[in-house]
């Protein structure tokens, strides 16, 4: 089971990105999604959640800019972000609690993380 972050790059303030984390593997269900984000010199902070039902929550810092969404049929989730500041760089990681098949040959629930992408909006 792999995780794979993509869609960063360089923007200007007030610009807009779209990321995308994409799970593959032997899957067998997604429960909650999560998107998180480091800055240099601080600690990674938390995004946006959204569970396999769609309910969402955001940190107040991109409430109203930032737009999560994931489709179950992909096993992608993606996070529209608009009215980029320059505080919004940073690398972007996502995460996702899944049903897969473990490296013992066992499905089992546990917390996959992909690989960052990097975000960086200048003033």
């Amino acid at each position: 089971v792999q995780l794979q972050a993509s869609g960063g790059g360089l923007v200007q303030a007030g610009g807009s990105l779209r990321l995308s984390c994409a799970a593959s593997g032997s899957i067998r269900s997604i429960k909650d999604m999560g998107w998180y984000r480091q800055a240099p010199g601080k600690e990674r902070e938390l995004v946006a959640t959204i569970t396999n039902g769609g309910g969402i929550n955001y940190a107040d810092s991109v409430k109203g800019r930032f737009t999560t969404s994931r489709d179950n049929a992909k096993n992608t989730m993606y996070l529209q972000m608009n009215s980029l500041k320059p505080e919004d760089s940073g690398v972007y990681y996502c995460n996702a609690d899944l049903l897969g098949l473990g490296i013992d040959g066992v499905y089992e629930v546990a917390r996959y993380w992909g690989g960052g992408t990097q975000v960086t909006v200048s003033s």
